[in-house]
């Protein structure tokens, strides 16, 4: 999958510190890309958007 053109964002639940960041791009057609912020060119998990919605779902849930 191209994901060259891809908008990346940080995470707003990334740490500010450097550390734990994630960055996600979804305004993608199908597809909600999640990647490591200190590794761009590392490998990227790729989820369709319904269980992107579930996922982050579950995360805004826990307390």
């Amino acid at each position: 999958m191209d994901l060259s053109n891809a908008w990346w964002r940080k995470s707003s639940r990334s740490g500010a510190s450097g550390g734990n960041c994630v960055e996600v791009a979804d305004k993608l057609t199908g597809v909600v890309g999640v990647r490591d912020s200190t590794d761009p060119a590392g490998p990227v998990l790729t989820f369709g958007p319904a269980a992107w919605r579930a996922f982050v779902a579950q995360i805004a849930a826990r307390p």
